[in-house]
Parts: structure tokens; sequence; C-alpha cells
């Protein structure tokens, strides 16, 4: 890259923080407005991703399922494996027998200690009547039988379900605490690291509301994979995070030289071309996944993928800046507020004679 292509890439963003700088509370208003309304893409269909949605293309297994479903309508679900104490078996089999969920069981294999009961649920796998049959015989078999357990594929499904579930609300807090309080010892603050949390969270609603509209009306998948939204999460916030960790430390820097502001547009106009070539680098990498017959590969690829283009372009281009124009030296709080060495001269006029 010659000289004058490094001098037209500062230009760009030189102009482009330049704008930013004349209406800051424009630019936030309008970068928190366009994710805001990607939010609203969650509103579209987030249920859990059936088996026989799990492939693009329809492989021999789920041909076969939908047979039995359209020739057996009455056993459409695939078969649960109840394994009952030997002595239970005859009672915790009428139990099963007698439940509206199941169309079909039958005594299987019979140990010394425990008997297996195969039975068919009458609903389709992985639907929510399956599921409710599923935790309905969880309810009722162990007063019958004491130390009745149900398994299956279907059963699995729930239970993979109801531990993304749990992850979310364990998993994804932990993560936020721990990338604060980082953020807190680099910066040396309280209101940038929150500042910046709360962005990268947006920045990941909105991308995963996008990407749920895109699965739903365009790619016509039927749901999400319980772990995309752990997965795309951790990759999200470690990539948003990492990015605003090189323009908010760059910019504290400049700003004990040049003040918050022109620190600020000091440091987007020399990290925008690096961070900005590095997110599409990265996104391009992770878009291949969605070359793979796998819906859950495909998901993540997207989700990833646009959602580190979406931090990249927007978020870390124009909406941190924005914001911190916004606050001024108070987004360095508690800290002290910057102290210019010497007065401020704006970022356009300094870089002016390496233009010549």
């Amino acid at each position: 890259m010659d000289a004058a292509d490094t001098v037209q890439r500062a230009g760009w963003w030189e102009r482009l923080g330049a704008g930013i700088s004349r209406r800051p509370a424009v630019a936030a208003a309008a970068a928190t407005g366009v994710l805001a309304v990607l939010t609203l893409g969650l509103l579209g269909d987030t249920d859990s991703l059936a088996q026989t949605d799990r492939f693009i293309t329809t492989p021999e297994s789920v041909a076969g399922q939908q047979l039995i479903a359209e020739h057996f309508p009455e056993r459409g679900g695939l078969a649960l494996t109840v394994l009952a104490r030997s002595e239970f078996r005859a009672e915790v089999l009428r139990a099963v027998r007698a439940d509206p969920g199941i169309g079909f069981a039958e005594e299987g294999r019979v140990g010394p200690e425990y008997a297996e009961i195969s039975a068919i649920p009458v609903d389709a796998p992985d639907s929510a009547a399956e599921y409710a049959t599923i935790e309905r015989l969880r309810g009722t078999l162990p007063g019958v039988g004491p130390g009745t357990l149900i398994g299956g594929a279907s059963a699995a499904n729930l239970d993979v379900d109801h531990a993304a579930e749990r992850d979310h609300w364990m998993v994804l807090p932990l993560v936020l605490v721990a990338v604060t309080a980082i953020l807190g010892l680099l910066l040396r603050s309280i209101v940038a690291p929150l500042g910046l949390v709360l962005t990268v969270v947006l920045s990941f609603g909105s991308a995963l509301g996008a990407s749920v509209f895109v699965f739903e009306h365009v790619f016509g998948f039927h749901g999400l994979d319980s772990s995309l939204i752990t997965m795309t999460f951790l990759f999200l916030v470690a990539l948003g995070v990492d990015y605003n960790i090189f323009l908010m430390s760059r910019a504290r820097e400049e700003a004990s030289r040049y003040g918050t502001r022109d620190g600020m547009l000091r440091s987007l106009s020399v990290t925008g071309g690096v961070i900005t070539s590095a997110g599409v680098v990265l996104a391009a990498t992770f878009a291949v996944l969605m070359t793979l017959p796998l819906v859950a590969m495909v998901q993540v690829g997207f989700t990833v993928a646009f959602g580190v283009l979406l931090d990249t372009l927007l978020v870390r281009s124009v909406l941190v800046p924005a914001l911190t124009l916004l606050a001024g030296d108070r987004v360095w709080w508690p800290s002290k507020p910057a102290r210019p060495e010497r007065d401020s001269v704006p970022v356009e006029l300094e870089q002016e004679p390496s233009r010549a």
C-alpha cells in the first residue's frame, strides 16, 4: 500500500469523525435507531429447532420419519424409552398407555432390576405437545413406580433446551460482569466500560434479531438451534469488546495530550482502517460456515458474520465515538478529566500537511 492510499484512508476516517463531532447527538440517535429496528426481528420464530429441521436438505432418516407420520398419524412422535423398576413394570406400563399423549406402548427387555417400556407419542417430534407429554409422564410415573426414568431422542432434546435456557441466565451475565471488570481496569473508568458493554449488548440483540428475520423469511428455517444464543453471544461480545478496546485505549492515550474530543477523533482516524479490515476478514471467515449442510452451522455463521460487520461498521465507527463525544471528560469518571498538554489542534488541520 503506497502513501497516497494511506492518506486517502486516513482522510476518510477523519471526515467521518468530523461529521460525527458536528452532530454527535444525531449520530448516536440514528445509530441507536437502526439497531433498535433490527432487534424487532426477535419477535419472529425463536422456538427451538426440531430434529427433522436440522439439515439443509432432507436426509433419509427425516424422509423416513415423515413417511411414518403420514401413514401412522396416531404414532407421529419418536419412540420414548421408559425405564421402570422390574417390580413396578406392569403398573408403569398401564400408566403410560393411559396417558392421552401416547399412541402406543409395549414392554421390552426385562432385567433383574429394570424393565424397558417403549412408548410412541401421538404428536410430532420436538413439538410443544410432545414435550408436554414427556413433562407430564416425568411428573406422574415416579409416583406409580419410584425411580422411573424417561429417555429417548425427544426427551434428550428437551433436556438440552432446558440446559441452554439455564445457560442463558447464568453464562451471559457472568461474561458481562467479567468483561466490564476488565474494561474498568484497562480504562481506569466506570462510565466508559458500562457504556461499551451496553453498546455491545445492543449490537448483539440487533444481530440476533436481524438473523432471526432472515432465517424465517429468507432461508425458511423453523426455529433456532438451542446453542445459538450462547455461542453467538460469546463470539460477538468478545469480538466487539476487543475492537472497542483498541479504539478506547488509544482514545484515552490521545486524550491525555489533546483532550477527550480530539483524542476520540484521533483514535478513530488511526484505528478505523485496521479494525474495519480485521472485522471484514473475520466476518468472511465465519460466513464460510454457511456452506455446511447443517442448519445450526449456517445460523452461527450468518449471525456472527452479520454481527461482526454491524459492530465494526456502525457501533464502533459511529455509536461509540458519538457517545464519547457527548459524554466528554465524564466518560473517564472517576478518573480525573484529561488535561491536554497543549492547546487542542483539530485533527483535520494537523493532518493537512501530510496530504501535500
